[in-house]
């Protein structure tokens, strides 16, 4: 057993891999339609680039299909309809305990159409990711890529990060970038960017699970990180 364990170890530092740290953390979806964010989670998952368990899949909308999602690969599903509760903190200690109850560690906003009350953000305090299709602390709210559009910028893109009471003003995990061209739409800009969701979400929590992630203030560090002091995006190109 021990000569096993050594191996794996040198194999880990052969590779120069972390993965060896990671376990699998039980994770709670919350989200409010069609849980595209969810499937990427899912199929990481199965792939083995994701040492994650799905533990809960909970919408306040019946019909959203990200249910639908999780009930095809066996994943427990909840529905609570928050027009149901007297309060949004009522209905938040109600979700508080149903992830409890089903022993979830970190909580996953994956279009959870919700703003999360004190109570919520208390009870998972830096537990909580969201991801949102822009490039915070740049605009913010709803209406990402039109403002993005409207205001001219050269790139755009998507942010994971740990909620706070603030919205969407958490510790920021992982951005990834992408470029906004002259004939973009605000569907063809959002398609583009939530190619990248599905990639660094996973990411994220992968990062989560191997321990690497520490908040401190407003920042998230991240052990071992990789630095590369050339790496620069231009757009329009230098040379076009």
């Amino acid at each position: 057993m021990l000569l096993a364990k050594f191996a794996e170890v040198l194999k880990a530092r052969r590779f120069g891999r972390k993965k060896i740290m990671a376990r699998k953390v039980p994770i709670g979806v919350l989200l409010s339609g069609g849980g595209t964010n969810l499937q990427a989670i899912i199929d990481a998952i199965a792939a083995h680039k994701l040492d994650a368990k799905i533990e809960l899949v909970l919408s306040n909308k019946a019909d959203a299909f990200g249910l639908t999602r999780a009930r095809n690969h066996g994943i427990a599903t909840e529905i609570l309809d928050h027009k149901a509760y007297p309060s949004r903190e009522a209905f938040d200690q109600a979700v508080v305990d149903l992830l409890r109850g089903h022993g979830v560690e970190l909580v996953v906003l994956a279009g959870f159409m919700r703003l999360l009350s004190p109570v919520f953000i208390k009870a998972y305090s830096n537990r909580i990711m969201n991801i949102h299709p822009a490039l915070l602390p740049s605009f913010p709210g709803l209406h990402v890529q039109k403002k993005a559009l409207d205001h001219g910028v050269r790139f755009a893109g998507c942010t994971v990060h740990f909620v706070n009471e603030e919205c969407d003003e958490g510790p920021i995990i992982i951005q990834a970038v992408v470029p906004v061209f002259p004939d973009d739409s605000e569907d063809s800009l959002a398609a583009r960017i939530l190619t990248q969701e599905h990639q660094i979400y996973p990411r994220a929590i992968q990062l989560y699970a191997e321990g690497r992630l520490h908040v401190s203030g407003r920042r998230v560090l991240v052990d071992g990180l990789n630095k590369d002091e050339g790496a620069v995006l231009v757009q329009p190109p230098l040379q076009s």
